[in-house]
């Protein structure tokens, strides 16, 4: 199975490099995507080995995961691992992505940190708990950790999806869009490593947006909700 690593970005010079050499290191191609850093980001990546495509603009993560995977879509993958590239997801559970998916039927594979949460912020984890609840519901199917990053996505569904958000939402909307088209998603338990930095969330906006888009999927099935 021929995968391409796809790494949103924005001002992760600090972290990037090492991460790139460690995916390069398994023989995969990776993409960077850099969401107009302010920082060194495309210049340590394309002198790390990565393909670097860079927004002009702050265009948002759903933004840049959708500008890689259209560039992949011109390449011959059969696979796409999207990856945050902050240090918390390990280039060594690739292998866990890659290995499942050659047997298995599921069309999109997430990771999943909730066996371990003792490190994750407390925030973080309600958030989480909450979203992974809604898109479950909306999916009907058990998807333990919705708002994971880390995960692996087969040609037969990227090549179909048609997103319309732009920036943290977009992640949601992939396995709601994955779903609504068939596909089984499966989930993979994976290690992740809190270094304390700060969310790049922005606590207002995007949670309007979020409510946004709450609205908006419950508006589009409402029949998936189940109020039992």
């Amino acid at each position: 199975m021929r995968t391409c690593v796809i790494i949103p970005t924005y001002n992760e010079a600090k972290t990037i490099a090492k991460l790139i050499r460690q995916i390069r290191s398994q023989g995969l191609e990776v993409v960077v995507v850099d969401d107009g850093s302010a920082d060194n980001t495309s210049r340590i990546s394309q002198d790390n080995g990565a393909l670097v495509l860079r927004n002009s603009n702050n265009e948002g993560k759903g933004a840049s995961l959708i500008r890689g995977f259209i560039y992949v879509l011109s390449k011959d993958f059969d696979a796409i691992v999207t990856m945050d590239g902050d240090g918390q997801h390990l280039p060594e559970d690739i292998l866990y992505f890659t290995r499942l998916a050659q047997y298995s039927d599921s069309g999109v594979f997430i990771g999943n940190r909730m066996l371990n949460i003792k490190n994750m912020p407390w925030m973080r984890l309600v958030t989480n708990k909450f979203m992974s609840w809604f898109i479950s519901t909306v999916t009907k199917q058990d998807i333990p950790d919705t708002q994971c990053g880390f995960r692996l996505i087969k040609k037969s569904v990227f090549e179909k999806l048609n997103l319309r958000t732009t920036r943290y939402e977009t992640e949601s909307e992939l396995l709601i869009e994955a779903s609504r088209l068939g596909f089984k998603i499966e989930s993979v338990p994976i290690k992740t490593v809190y270094l304390g930095a700060k969310s790049q969330i922005n606590p207002v906006l995007d949670t309007l947006r979020f409510i946004r888009f709450i609205h908006r999927e419950i508006f589009r099935r409402p029949a998936n909700i189940n109020t039992d």
